[in-house]
């Protein structure tokens, strides 16, 4: 079968760089940015949530969300993330990628209006209304994940497709970056129009009742970007490597890709009796040719994102050091949400986005396996240069040197793994269970930021109780914790070794999909072995 389809997907992989991929980018990419959006503007506005719903008459510093409900917050989204990759990634695979790529994005945008609208006035009814809506918030950016990765791989020409699936991930630090400044913008106006004393002079009136609208409209704000993509994702063919390989009409990829490509493309006329079963996912045959690939894909991203979540332990450590954020009893609310968006907005334009940007530029250069094992490199490296003396660090007039050290750690996960685990599923997997194994492999990282965003948070509390956050039991100490992702980086660096280098390779080739046609019995080990070499070719 993969034989007679060759004239359509070559055609594909020989393509030149052309309008329809960076339409495609694009379209893909507004899904990426909206998720970004969404999933990172919670932090923003999580300090005005405890001021508003939990403000506690007397206290000498703001309320603040209890332990729990931070965790629940936050960490809902993810839990839907995670949920919503292993879905849509199977469902993908079965209905087709354009099928289930507009039911992502139009939960999205219900989702993000839901979560603004959160009804009630007591602080249970609103979190609990806003947890519901931001788990199926996640779901539907969960479902964008395996399914934005195989559509630009699927449409993308062999010579650039490692830069145009990485330019889909990297619409992520502009996402970032958008939230950043919309929230900025937002609270600047309101903090003009409604001025308030500090918390420490006035606590009642440093959180004026308007601010109950700021929060509500940098939630609702991340639908409009998903909402103007929507009609352009409708308008996409389904791929032709779905179309040839998985609905088997060559026919109709064949004329799908004439248009898009602008060129005459003929299909070829189908041979009777070549038809042949063909391995399913997870059976001995899959295992035995994808296993250790789906095994590095999955370790390799859960790993990793135990160490980038894990970075907002130290931000409040970071932005108090360098003066961004002074301590919140001497701000009002409003003030409060400009100056943490104003730091998280330089973050993002400092280390973040930079380092996405970095990845694309390269990618196809030197290649997806040696940018993951620098990747990891560094961040092994500078995570060890932070723990290790991590009492220097404290000190005061040291705390510059940790903001470069942390901002270096960041762009290497960028300009690394980050990047490389998400275009990397999507690249070496047969046509049939690419969005799955995608999926799988994505929920696999979102485990992993679950870990990194919360267990690390609890386990970075001091081993003395009475100087842990409150409501918090005592940890192992934040120098014990960096060492421990040091340790976390390292396991990241080998089992990069289990995934294959995809540069310059067609899918097919990287898929072995033209093997299960082609390959002699007798040969199909040797064969195979060959299409397991997971170092990079030169």
């Amino acid at each position: 079968m993969a034989k007679e389809q060759m004239q359509v997907l070559n055609a594909l992989d020989v393509a030149k760089t052309q309008w329809y991929h960076f339409t495609a980018i694009v379209i893909a990419g507004m899904g990426f940015f909206t998720d970004a959006y969404d999933l990172f503007c919670i932090s923003l506005v999580t300090k005005l949530l405890g001021r508003i719903y939990y403000h506690v008459d007397g206290a000498e510093k703001p309320g603040t969300l209890p332990p729990n409900v931070a965790a629940a917050v936050n960490g809902v989204a993810f839990c839907g993330t995670l949920s919503g990759q292993l879905f849509f990634g199977w469902l993908g695979d079965k209905l087709g990628r354009k099928k289930v790529y507009g039911m992502t994005l139009m939960m999205m945008v219900i989702c993000s209006i839901g979560s603004g609208l959160s009804f009630g006035h007591s602080p249970k009814s609103v979190m609990a209304t806003l947890c519901f809506f931001r788990f199926w918030l996640g779901f539907g950016i969960g479902g964008d994940y395996p399914l934005s990765a195989t559509i630009m791989s699927e449409y993308s020409n062999k010579k650039t497709r490692g830069a145009f699936i990485a330019a889909v991930f990297a619409m992520q630090g502009f996402g970032i970056l958008a939230g950043g400044i919309f929230a900025i913008i937002i609270s600047a106006a309101f903090r003009e129009r409604f001025s308030a004393a500090p918390y420490e002079v006035d606590p009642v009136g440093s959180t004026v009742p308007q601010a109950d609208y700021v929060w509500r409209i940098i939630v609702i704000v991340g639908a409009l970007p998903a909402a103007l993509t929507y009609y352009w994702r409708m308008k996409m063919p389904e791929t032709a490597r779905y179309t040839a390989l998985v609905a088997k009409n060559q026919e109709q990829a064949a004329a799908d890709m004439s248009k898009v490509l602008q060129v005459e493309i003929q299909a070829e006329p189908r041979k009777e009796g070549q038809e042949k079963a063909k391995y399913s996912l997870f059976s001995k045959e899959f295992l035995s040719r994808h296993g250790l690939h789906l095994l590095g894909t999955t370790t390799t991203w859960f790993l990793l994102d135990i160490a980038f979540y894990s970075q907002n332990l130290f931000q409040k450590d970071i932005f108090s050091a360098v003066g961004w954020i002074p301590p919140a009893k001497t701000m009002n609310a409003l003030e409060e949400v400009y100056r943490i968006a104003r730091a998280q907005t330089l973050i993002a334009l400092c280390s973040t986005v930079p380092g996405y940007w970095f990845t694309v530029a390269f990618i196809d250069k030197i290649g997806r396996f040696a940018i993951q094992l620098m990747g990891f490199f560094f961040m092994t490296v500078f995570m060890f240069a932070l723990a290790i003396p991590y009492d220097h660090w404290t000190h005061k007039e040291n705390r510059i040197g940790f903001v470069v050290m942390y901002s270096l750690t960041f762009f290497f996960a960028n300009f690394g793994p980050n990047a490389t685990t998400f275009v990397v599923p999507a690249e070496i997997f047969p046509a049939r269970f690419r969005s799955t194994c995608h999926g799988i492999s994505s929920a696999s990282g979102k485990l992993g930021a679950i870990v990194g965003a919360f267990g690390f948070l609890y386990l970075a509390q001091n081993k003395d109780k009475s100087k842990a956050d409150a409501g918090y039991p005592a940890g192992i100490g934040v120098k014990n914790a960096l060492i421990l992702l040091g340790v976390v980086n390292i396991l990241g660096f080998f089992f990069t070794f289990l995934v294959p280098e995809a540069k310059g390779k067609s899918l097919e080739e990287m898929s072995g999909e033209n093997e299960e046609e082609e390959v002699p019995p007798e040969l199909s080990e040797q064969q195979r072995s060959y299409s397991n070499r997971t170092v990079p070719y030169v």
